[in-house]
């Protein structure tokens, strides 16, 4: 495809990225987080800055993205290490950045989100890198780009969206939502705050009795003290697909919550992709369901998030099965969402909606999020769902941003795990902690010196997230080499 040249008429305002340079940081887990085939202890936390120059008058702004690189999500091989995982990763943020270097002057952020979509997806395909692998590169140089247009405004993206600045075009889009709910989505005002909901892993203690080594560093170590500390109100409970390990612990959860008075309380499970198919999975369901203790617990279910292995999700043995399941749960995709056409599917087969992660793409969560609302529209009794999903998720740029990506779709819960398996911003220089605490105060405090997440009464305040260009209001200083320059991340030798 070739580069997207936009004519504008004189005056208007043109764009063009000059510069993609990345900082990277190694980052240590609290506790080993469990999800999935994963066991994770370390991984490497990559920051990216783009500078845009900006005419008339070539103006520099710099933007910023940043995530961590997680192993055994993207692609899950269990006989991969996690310096093949690297190596995947590394390779599709290289490959988005160099080609977007050599697109040129661009006037649209969505035209040239597009173009990079399309010349990405392409590349994967010809290269054996899954749609939401090869899309993780894309969504780093999305978002980075779409902080500097928002700083080049010096207004938040989400203004941009509701005033048109920025506008997602309908016809590049396969299946594309009505207008009315495009325009609904973009225009929408933003939440100014969010439950949490929090990830109780499969590993996870869940009171102090089941803690082997206590760490003592000030944070909570348990669901229990979790509870206790944060107010928590929403759950995210992660199941195996063993009836006889998870009816005792899910038992557990409950006494728990119910325990520490807890009253309203909602959960989600994350099936973590455990069934091979729908007939298996629902055995698993009727049974945890009709467990005599844990009968009045599901009433409090939002939804169960992505049961079936990703390679057969969206099958159409699944779909047929899905479809004549009268009384089946709220299923909802995530893993399995990796590409525009993936919700329409899913929907189509009976799952009731998918998740929004900004490791999947912001122009691609507001998509998705105004197909749901149509869907909405259609079938109000269906409790189609969008939701938001955590990928250990950590300040001081990755979640913010993912915050104000959730608070702009309406989405009124959100899973957030980063704060709890990670200590804070303790593993970043202090001037950027001093900085984000100074910018975010109202999301940040510091009770034992580093800044970490606060979390009042289960929620999270989201003002100065709403406020700054894209979640969040300074482009932190660091090391920055140009992408092409980039050295190969190393796996941490425990992680091998």
């Amino acid at each position: 495809m070739p580069p997207p040249v936009k004519r504008m008429a004189q005056g208007a305002r043109m764009y063009r990225l000059v510069a993609l340079d990345i900082a990277t940081f190694p980052t240590r887990t609290r506790m080993p987080f469990r999800y999935g085939i994963a066991r994770l202890t370390a991984m490497p936390h990559a920051f990216l800055r783009a500078t845009l120059e900006v005419s008339p008058g070539g103006t520099l702004v710099h933007g910023v993205a940043a995530e961590g690189l997680l192993p055994r999500w993207f692609e899950k091989d269990p006989t991969a290490p996690f310096q093949q995982d690297l190596d995947r990763i590394w390779a599709v943020i290289q490959e988005a950045g160099r080609r977007a270097l050599g697109y040129g002057q661009f006037a649209d952020p969505f035209h040239f989100w597009s173009d990079l979509y399309a010349d990405q997806l392409s590349w994967g395909d010809s290269h054996g890198y899954a749609p939401l692998l090869a899309h993780f590169g894309l969504t780093l140089v999305e978002r980075a780009v779409l902080d500097a247009v928002s700083r080049s405004h010096s207004r938040p993206l989400s203004t941009l969206l509701a005033d048109g600045t920025i506008a997602v075009d309908r016809s590049r889009i396969s299946d594309p939502p009505s207008v009315e709910s495009l325009a609904a989505v973009t225009g929408a005002t933003p939440l100014s705050g969010v439950h949490a909901r929090h990830t109780v892993g499969m590993a996870d203690p869940l009171t102090r009795a089941d803690v082997p080594e206590p760490i003592h560093d000030g944070l909570p170590e348990t669901l229990e003290e979790d509870i206790a500390r944060y107010g928590l109100t929403h759950f995210k409970i992660k199941v195996q697909g063993d009836v006889s390990k998870d009816i005792p612990r899910l038992e557990a959860v409950r006494d728990i919550i119910t325990g520490a008075g807890v009253g309203d309380y909602r959960f989600t499970l994350d099936g973590n992709e455990t069934f091979l198919d729908v007939a298996t999975f629902r055995g698993f369901w009727d049974a945890v369901r009709s467990s005599a203790g844990l009968r009045d617990f599901f009433g409090h279910l939002i939804f169960i998030e992505q049961p079936f292995k990703r390679e057969i999700a969206l099958s159409g043995e699944v779909g047929d099965a899905l479809r004549s399941w009268p009384d089946a749960p709220p299923i909802i995709i995530d893993e399995s969402d990796g590409s525009l056409g993936d919700l329409p599917l899913a929907l189509a087969n009976g799952f009731r909606g998918t998740s929004h992660k900004n490791c999947k793409g912001v122009f691609k969560g507001i998509i998705n999020a105004a197909r749901i609302a149509d869907y909405r529209r259609a079938e109000p009794d269906k409790g189609y769902v969008m939701s938001a999903e955590d990928l250990v998720n950590i300040g001081p740029v990755a979640l913010l941003q993912d915050l104000a990506m959730v608070a702009k779709l309406g989405i009124t819960h959100v899973e957030r795990n980063g704060h709890h398996y990670f200590r804070g911003l303790s593993m970043f220089p202090e001037a950027i902690g001093r900085s984000t605490l100074a910018a975010h105060g109202d999301l940040y405090e510091s009770p034992s010196g580093y800044a970490e997440l606060k979390v009042r009464k289960g929620r999270l305040d989201l003002h100065s997230v709403n406020t700054a260009p894209f979640g969040v209001a300074f482009v932190p200083e660091a090391d920055y080499r140009p992408l092409a320059e980039w050295e190969r991340p190393v796996a941490p030798e425990d992680t091998q």
